[in-house]
């Protein structure tokens, strides 16, 4: 049985709930701003992951994921949007506020990448004293690229689908309204064929070998 590598395990931890806060703060600052305070007044427009968390998403499948070698799966509590509180061109503004969040996942993949280009991992300082450092800055660059890419995915629940919903017009717009319902089950299905997979992965690993 290999050994847990109980650092690799915190870093990658740590880096998911300060990405999952970054992103939902993301929404809620947006949300904000465009008109709807709902997000701030529960508290929600804040860096602090506690008012973030969701006990399942974002402790108890992560985790278990990591022990276990599976594929990285976590999510936080979503931010509540308020769409009559937008006003005029609320279909846009929920747009633009679904877009904050994966918009702020690659903003912190291209701080962490030009970050690793300036820090030295080698040299006078030694590697093994940086080598935690770049370890934290490569999670940062893989994990955000990885929950840009697949939040936007256009299924319903996710921020790709409200982006989406926020695109369409018309009747196509009222007949992919209608999936809403059975967006989970469409993901649910795109994970158990194996074809969420072969959609994130490829994107995530273009745009990661392009920052890097």
């Amino acid at each position: 049985m290999p050994a847990i590598n109980f650092a690799a395990i915190f870093i990658a931890f740590l880096v998911l709930v300060l990405s999952l806060t970054v992103h939902e703060a993301a929404h809620a600052l947006t949300a904000d701003r465009l008109g709807d305070p709902t997000a701030r007044l529960l508290g929600r427009l804040s860096l602090n992951p506690a008012v973030h968390i969701d006990p399942i998403g974002t402790i108890l499948f992560p985790l278990i994921s990591m022990f276990t070698g599976a594929p990285l799966i976590g999510w936080a509590k979503p931010v509540p949007v308020s769409p009559n509180r937008l006003g005029r061109h609320w279909k846009r503004k929920f747009m633009v506020i679904a877009a904050a969040g994966p918009a702020s996942n690659i903003v912190i993949a291209v701080v962490a990448a030009l970050l690793l280009r300036v820090v030295p991992v080698s040299g006078s300082l030694g590697e093994a004293t940086l080598a935690p450092l770049a370890v934290f800055l490569y999670r940062m660059v893989g994990l955000n690229v990885l929950l840009a890419v697949f939040n936007m995915i256009p299924v319903p629940p996710l921020d790709g689908g409200n982006v989406m919903a926020g695109v369409l017009r018309g009747p196509v717009a009222e007949a992919y309204d209608r999936l809403r319902p059975y967006g989970f089950l469409i993901l649910y299905a795109l994970i158990l064929t194996g074809m969420l997979g072969r959609i994130v992965i490829p994107a995530a690993d273009a745009v990661e070998s392009w920052l890097l």
